[in-house]
């Protein structure tokens, strides 16, 4: 059984339809917030697999997934595993393994971070009659994110490893901001030297 239901009823969904279903039924989920599954798998009395399809219809080509990722928790059953791994092959996605707890402190990082960004950039912005190509670029992503499910939004941003993020967002804006007040050049040249590098 593949639960599809919004985060907020994913499991209100399995409660539901357990009583019909064989013991030896997978029960699944593509949640993107997994919080409260793990308790719910380890007391639910079926084997499970639990999946994360790392993209979605806002910014996604859903005509070609090859440049988009899925992670696969590794409780998971082995028979479960196998048939996501053969159906994101068929989807030519990039398939990661990790554990729960891994996959709580990945989207931390690769959710909470975007989602934390675009929102302060949404939050500090007016209406621009001549906005540059930039501007335009984040504006698109603000939108896109702005369509998404309030619950998800923050689910996702509820994640017990993101306040450690949102405290590197700080840093580096509190780094920036004085190297902008004092106007030093030195700084600025190792600061954008550093954010290259991480990019690379």
């Amino acid at each position: 059984v593949i639960n599809a239901a919004t985060v907020k009823y994913t499991i209100d969904a399995f409660n539901k339809v357990l009583p019909h279903l064989p013991e030896k039924c997978i029960l699944s989920d593509i949640a993107s917030v997994k919080t409260g599954l793990p308790e719910f798998y380890a007391n639910c009395g079926h084997p499970f697999v639990s999946t994360h399809p790392m993209f979605g219809p806002t910014f996604a080509s859903l005509s070609n997934l090859s440049n988009e990722n899925a992670i696969i928790i590794a409780e998971s059953d082995h028979l479960g595993k196998v048939f996501f791994k053969d159906l994101y092959n068929e989807l030519h996605l990039h398939i990661e393994e990790y554990t729960f707890s891994q996959h709580d402190e990945t989207i931390a990082y690769s959710l909470s971070i975007p989602f934390a960004s675009t929102l302060v950039f949404a939050g500090c912005m007016k209406h621009q009659d001549a906005p540059g190509t930039t501007f335009k670029r984040h504006l698109m992503i603000a939108n896109g994110l702005m369509s998404e499910d309030d619950y998800l939004l923050s689910e996702i941003l509820f994640n017990p490893h993101t306040s450690g993020q949102l405290e590197k967002i700080q840093a580096k804006l509190s780094q920036l901001q004085v190297i902008v007040e004092n106007h030093d050049s030195e700084a600025m040249k190792h600061y954008l030297e550093e954010v290259r590098n991480n990019l690379k």
